[in-house]
């Protein structure tokens, strides 16, 4: 939808998808070489700005695909203070790897999860450090067209479907929707769980897929609240939710689009602050200071600070949090699910991707 407040950008966003459109066809006709490795690549990505669930989506595809593969991770590692090649460890620091590098290496610490700005190399390092590696996941490098991945994953907001957005900085577009055709997969994410066959029938036309293209729909499963400073503790016994409308909240979201999970707290409570950071927000002392003021002027006897998995793992370094905060604080984690059933489909898909292109090019055994 054209925003008219912003209609001075719009030549802008000509030029820009001037700019984007002609590095694509310098890609698309060989005049810029991209390289492709002989190991499955998969990428998951998206063309828009902001949040469209990239790495629950990668988080997803890597808890499949480790069951029956040697899985490595590779994202740019967005705002780390580091540069080049680095790979995760329990000693890395957020400033070293970044905060969704960092998500994914906690939650499964038995995978590579590796950074690298430049792709090509970041794959090539991978293999140096560990030639084993099965299947790599690029975590947000649908644009880098120097690196050719076997498996393409394209990422669409439902509520902002890429078709019907504009050329940055006009829209939020970071190429034409017209290279979603590079994608063997499209995925619109964050879908509402009672979305009806007429308004899915409509969607995938909007969308006038390829043949070869195939169009799935997810949405955001909200999981058990975690303890933010004592992972080994367990949940409170009356923090349930749906069981106690009355308590208050404090949310706090550094993501490029925290309304889904605003809404989702407020369904089931009635006093829900929200403060709200820039995507990949440094926390900073004086953050903290608002944080326990809108804590303190809760109304209701009962209160929570909750924040989302990626602003735990940078509020995490702040470990001055008073008590009670720091005791009443917790992240909610989300998964991904697959409406209509698809769910057997896309796993087989990208289970037999893998299956059929590794290097040794023999059938895994399950």
């Amino acid at each position: 939808m054209i925003n008219s407040k912003n209609i001075l950008l719009y030549p802008l966003s000509l030029i820009y998808g001037w700019i984007t459109a002609t590095r694509n066809f310098m890609y698309n006709t060989g005049i810029l070489k991209s390289v492709e490795f002989r190991i499955p690549v998969i990428c998951i990505g998206n063309i828009t700005v902001g949040g469209t669930g990239k790495t629950p989506h990668t988080e997803y595809i890597a808890e499949l695909l480790k069951q029956y593969f040697k899985v490595a991770v590779l994202s740019r590692g967005y705002k780390r203070e580091s540069k080049g090649f680095r790979i995760a460890s329990p000693t890395s620091h957020i400033t070293e790897i970044g905060d969704e590098p960092m998500q994914i290496f906690r939650k499964y610490p038995d995978l590579m999860v590796t950074v690298d700005r430049n792709r090509v190399n970041g794959v090539k390092r991978i293999l140096e450090a560990d030639p084993e590696t099965e299947v790599i996941l690029l975590d947000d490098a649908y644009q880098h067209r120097s690196l050719t991945p076997g498996l393409s994953i394209l990422l669409s907001d439902f509520a902002r479907p890429f078709v019907r957005d504009q050329m940055m900085p006009y829209g939020n577009l970071r190429e034409s929707a017209d290279n979603m055709r590079r994608a063997d997969i499209i995925l619109i994410t964050k879908s509402p769980e009672n979305l009806s066959p007429i308004q899915r029938r409509l969607i995938v036309k909007e969308f006038n897929k390829s043949p070869y293209q195939n169009l799935y729909f997810t949405s955001l499963k909200y999981d058990s609240p975690i303890p933010l400073y004592n992972s080994t503790a367990k949940m409170e016994p009356h923090f349930k939710i749906s069981r106690n409308p009355d308590c208050g909240i404090v949310l706090i979201t550094g993501i490029a689009n925290p309304r889904p999970f605003k809404e989702y707290l407020q369904k089931y409570y009635n006093e829900v602050t929200h403060l709200s950071f820039p995507d990949h927000y440094k926390f900073k002392d004086k953050d903290i200071q608002c944080i326990t003021s809108a804590f303190n002027e809760l109304k209701s006897a009962e209160k929570y600070l909750i924040t989302t998995e990626k602003d735990a793992v940078r509020l995490q370094e702040f470990i001055n949090f008073a008590e009670p905060i720091r005791s009443l604080s917790y992240f909610i984690p989300v998964k991904i699910h697959f409406l209509n059933n698809d769910k057997e489909e896309f796993d087989n898909t990208i289970v037999e991707y893998v299956r059929k292109n590794k290097r040794n090019n023999r059938i895994s055994e399950i």
